[in-house]
């Protein structure tokens, strides 16, 4: 009995100074990289597949080349060289369409906001406004916007619908759209209809002198695409003959294929770096 007495005013004592200690703030954990797959399958538009389902299609498309190359050249080395090269082609394919779309709803963004501007000056509050973004909106933008109000309907939680909504455009501009009407309707005051105009102002401006550098430095991007293409190509067209199979069976033409094949990699990564304008992040994700 004088045990449990011990015991439990121990107990007592823990919890009396654990109160007065200072709580340790959780640090926010950054984006993993199934985040960022994630968020990039969004901003393409790809709801039906997940992180998983590209990584298995990128070694499926890996495994299918190397097969058919073997078949074709009956050279391993060329064989796993365009294997590897085919693994990366659906992450491309969906790069590709990402930033396609990216520059697409550049365009529709300032729309949006227009939308919720009219619909804040009819008196309409923030999430009737949002609703209507999914009926009158543009249409590449209609189903988050709908989904938000079936949301809300179901729930009436602004704030976790807001999240939704942020999560399925997994776009920067959206961030910046939902983040601005979260803090009008945390703060409040009549100053939401001037804010969005202003939004929208700022936004077509940026949408106009980024499309004017992308044009101006299109054709630095293109010509990497090229010369890093060009030595694969003629690589398929060697392999045809099998004078040239039979030097890239040895060892030393296997170590020309992965020096060519890290020398194009760098040489693309830099030519890439230097000619393609930089992606606006998710800063507010």
């Amino acid at each position: 009995m004088g045990a449990l007495v011990g015991l439990l005013l121990g107990l007592g004592l823990f919890l009396v100074w654990r109160s007065f200690t200072p709580a340790v703030p959780r640090r926010r954990r950054g984006p993993t990289r199934r985040d960022d797959v994630s968020d990039l399958l969004a901003q393409a538009g790809i709801e039906a597949v997940t992180p998983g389902g590209l990584v298995a299609s990128c070694l499926g498309a890996g495994a299918a080349v190397s097969v058919l190359m073997y078949v074709v050249s009956r050279s391993p080395a060329i064989a796993v060289a365009f294997g590897v090269i085919a693994s990366c082609g659906p992450v491309t394919l969906v790069r590709f369409r990402a930033r396609q779309r990216r520059s697409d709803l550049r365009e529709l963004w300032p729309d949006v906001v227009d939308n919720l501007a009219s619909g804040v000056r009819a008196g309409l509050s923030l999430p009737e406004a949002l609703s209507q973004v999914g009926v009158r909106g543009p249409e590449e933008l209609r189903r988050p916007f709908l989904r938000f109000g079936e949301n809300y309907r179901a729930t009436g939680r602004f704030f976790d619908c807001l999240d939704r909504l942020k999560a399925s455009l997994a776009d920067p501009v959206g961030d910046r759209i939902v983040e601005s009407l979260r803090m009008a309707r945390e703060v409040g005051g009549t100053d939401l209809g001037r804010l969005l105009r202003t939004l929208s102002a700022f936004l077509r401006e940026d949408a106009r002198t980024r499309a004017e550098l992308e044009t101006r430095q299109g054709w630095t991007v293109n010509a990497a695409r090229l010369a890093v293409a060009a030595p694969w190509i003629v690589l398929a067209l060697l392999s045809l003959r099998p004078e040239a199979v039979d030097a890239y069976n040895s060892a030393t033409g296997f170590g020309v294929l992965v020096a060519g094949g890290g020398m194009c990699l760098v040489a693309y990564r830099l030519m890439i770096r230097i000619g393609r304008l930089p992606e606006e992040e998710r800063v507010l994700r």
